[in-house]
């Protein structure tokens, strides 16, 4: 039997955790979200977020030429601001689908790993379109094992929080526009 992941009480983040739940996470996702006690912090999960958020964004960097600084900055915030408004708008779905099963910081914890184990590879040209797919399923299985919700409710919750997500960013099309034609 191998050893189990075990997420204390303490919301305390340090680098030996995060190179366990990687593993775990790697090399047994079910297992891992399973094993989520339901009063996680922010702390872990933000903090194995920001160490793949900065690799990310460190990666990305070398296939970048132009205004490296801004693009650092630009590439950090969604890193670490998508997964906090998918949560979000799937806190929100899940309320009104289904009622309130778990906490804002349980469902928190599982889009941060999931997206933070997904981030390691996503700087890599074209492999977004495997990452992103990947992401969605721990996100469902992390609802499924570390939720307790079932396939079907994680699917629904995951399908109309990306509904909601691509009409909120197609709706900020007609304002992008606006803005720019300020400046001109």
């Amino acid at each position: 039997m191998t050893a189990s992941i075990i997420i204390e009480n303490n919301d305390r983040f340090t680098f030996g955790f995060y190179f366990q739940a990687l593993t775990g996470i790697l090399g047994s996702p079910g297992r891992f979200f399973s094993e989520l006690p339901e009063n996680v912090g922010f702390g872990k999960p933000f903090g194995f977020l920001l160490i793949s958020s900065l690799f990310f964004t460190g990666a990305s960097l070398t296939c970048i030429n132009e205004k490296p600084v801004l693009m650092a900055g630009i590439l950090l915030v969604n890193a670490l601001g998508m997964p906090l408004m998918a949560a979000g708008i799937g806190f929100m779905t899940m309320t009104m689908t289904i009622g309130k099963r778990v906490t804002f910081k349980g469902l928190f914890a599982v889009y941060a790993f999931a997206t933070g184990v997904t981030l390691l590879a996503s700087w890599i040209p074209l492999v977004v379109w495997l990452t992103e797919p990947w992401k969605w399923l721990l996100i469902a299985s992390g609802m499924v094992k570390g939720c307790g919700f079932k396939w079907i409710q994680s699917f629904l919750i995951i399908g109309l929080s990306i509904f909601v997500l691509v009409l909120f960013f197609w709706s900020l099309g007609p304002v992008v526009v606006y803005i720019r034609g300020l400046d001109a």
